[in-house]
Order: structure tokens, then C-alpha cells, then sequence
């Protein structure tokens, strides 16, 4: 894959565009997306367990191993943002001293909510600045309305797509590869 520098040097935007789609979201070796130790990993994964990840999207975000797969393809498709946002507000849900909670919400926000921010979510304007508001007194729930829309976004966008990648049909095939 090329880089976006070489890119920016290229004459054209179909040679940029081009550029871009590079990315590839085709895994034979699944050490890029598996946590710990990726062979593993793919023997103790069950087909079953894979399989389930196509019953509900929180099925996926629940399973250790499908929560990597996913990530590893909302990367191909340069959308982890989303992921790593929902992440960060179900840590912060899990926060327990009131010292930490203005600093960690303001990291959050800073970091997704902001317009302009490095890892900017796609919310509507009305979530944005419902969010903004309820920092003035942070609380466990000031990102719920954020974290709700981006849940959303994921699960009738991404989710989709990614039981439709290759990606997900190649980790199903090679756990039932196994099998046989």
C-alpha cells in the first residue's frame, strides 16, 4: 500500500482515489487483527462463536476475538474512530472516582465530540452540542446520546458491511477449515 504522501504527489484524482482503496480488507493471515496470540486464537475460536457475531451486532461487540475483527475492518475502511469512541465512553461509564471524571471526559471529548478533533465521530450538530452542555457538569452519562448515535451509525453502516467483507468470510472459512 502506498502512503497518501506518494499520493498527494501523483497527477489526478482518480490516481489518488486509487491510491486509497489499496487498503485491502482480505486477511489469509489473521496476526494483524486476533489480540494475544493469533494461532491461538483461530483454535479456540469456534465456527459457532463466529457465527454468532452475525446475530446481533452487540454479539459482536461483546466477543473478544469479534470485537478485533471488527476493528481490524472499520481500519480497511478508515472509520475506527467510531469504534474506539463507544470504547472509550464504556470505559468511562466505568469510572468510580468523581476526581477522574471531569479529566476523562474532557480527554474523550477533546479527542472525538470537538469539531476538529484528531478522531472526529460523524454525530448531527443537536448530539454535538447536547454533549458540549452536558460537559459543563460531567457526568457517567454526558456521552450517552453520542455514544447512542454512533452505536446506531455503526450497527446500520458498518456492521453490515463487515458480514459482507472478506475479512469476516475468511475468519468463518478458516474456522471451518479446521473442522474438516
Amino acid at each position: 500500500p502506498c502512503s497518501l504522501h506518494i499520493c498527494h504527489r501523483n497527477r489526478g484524482m482518480r490516481t489518488r482515489l486509487g491510491c486509497l482503496s489499496h487498503k485491502s480488507d482480505s486477511y489469509n493471515d489473521f496476526t494483524a487483527i486476533l489480540p494475544d496470540k493469533p494461532n491461538r486464537a483461530l483454535k479456540r475460536l469456534s465456527t459457532e462463536e463466529a457465527t454468532r457475531w452475525a446475530d446481533s451486532f452487540d454479539v459482536l461487540l461483546s466477543h473478544k476475538y469479534g470485537l478485533a475483527a471488527f476493528r481490524a475492518f472499520l481500519k480497511t475502511e478508515f472509520s475506527e474512530e467510531n469504534l474506539e469512541f463507544w470504547l472509550a465512553c464504556e470505559d468511562f461509564k466505568k469510572t468510580r472516582s468523581a476526581a477522574k471524571l471531569a479529566a476523562k471526559a474532557q480527554r474523550i471529548f477533546e479527542e472525538f465530540i470537538d469539531v476538529q478533533a484528531p478522531r472526529e465521530v460523524n454525530i448531527d450538530f443537536q448530539t454535538r452540542e447536547l454533549t458540549r452542555r452536558n460537559m459543563q457538569e460531567p457526568s457517567l452519562s454526558c456521552f450517552d446520546q453520542a455514544q447512542g448515535k454512533v452505536h446506531s451509525l455503526m450497527e446500520k453502516d458498518s456492521y453490515p458491511r463487515f458480514l459482507r467483507s472478506k475479512i469476516y468470510t475468511d475468519l468463518l472459512s478458516q474456522t471451518q477449515r479446521r473442522l474438516s
